[in-house]
């Protein structure tokens, strides 16, 4: 899920410790990372060796069709260990200070099945008495905070782990600032098909995070796997657009 050009080597590298870990317990896994097909295709195949999810549409779509492993962890400030959290980013010269001061600007959301650029922005609004409007879909954290940059929108709400790495190879970061942050929720969960035991699936994660180098560990960012109790993924899900700006 977090795969950018900037850390794609060390991607392929942590794919090669657990592909390795993986067939040593018996478990079939492919050479390579396949970046071709779309996400929603490759969480639903019946043969998924190995993926990543966000909780939105793991709950939404894939809770009872895929074999929960363990969420990542990327040591997210003020967050449980295998949690994430979103921060809202506006132009830095934008009026205002806090989320709610926007809530009738300008919205972008990479996707209306993403926790950190949709669900959990909503719900941070609504317990905190405001709701954004319908927003404008970009495709991807990486255009929100383009055009937030550009000032072709006014806020996002950006996953933490994703605007840490965009500070670092995104120069329009600079031209953002942060005035809030979501609640946290369960991170990037690792899965495979149905029907799994995800014991070995954990154990040859595990052990790949501990055997990565010390630059691709600082490049992924990734920390550990933790296993999370069901209860940490029953979360409401957020309010549809057009009942937001009825």
């Amino acid at each position: 899920m977090y795969d950018r050009q900037a850390n794609r080597s060390a991607h392929d590298a942590f794919w090669i410790l657990v592909r390795d870990n993986l067939r040593a317990s018996g478990i079939p896994a492919p050479d390579e990372l396949d970046r071709t097909t779309d996400f929603m295709t490759g969480w639903g195949r019946p043969d998924l060796v190995l993926g990543q999810i966000c909780n939105l549409p793991l709950r939404a779509n894939f809770l009872n069709k895929v074999t929960i492993i363990g969420a990542a962890d990327y040591g997210i400030p003020d967050c449980p260990a295998g949690h994430y959290n979103s921060v809202f980013v506006v132009h830095r010269d934008a009026v205002g200070d806090t989320p709610c001061d926007f809530a009738r600007a300008r919205f972008a959301a990479n996707n209306l099945m993403s926790h950190s650029g949709y669900g959990a922005p909503q719900a941070w609004a609504q317990s905190n008495g405001c709701l954004f409007r319908t927003p404008l879909i970009t495709g991807s954290h990486d255009r929100s905070v383009a055009m937030v940059a550009d000032r072709r929108t006014d806020i996002a709400a950006i996953d933490a782990q994703t605007w840490l790495q965009q500070q670092r190879d995104m120069p329009q970061a600079a031209d953002l600032r942060v005035v809030g942050v979501t609640g946290h929720a369960p991170c990037m969960t690792f899965i495979t098909h149905q029907g799994q035991d995800p014991a070995p699936y954990f154990a040859a994660i595990e052990n790949a995070i501990a055997g990565l180098a010390k630059d691709d560990q600082e490049s992924l960012g990734l920390r550990q796997i933790i296993s999370l109790p069901a209860a940490d993924y029953d979360l409401p899900m957020p309010p549809l657009p057009q009942i937001i700006d009825a």
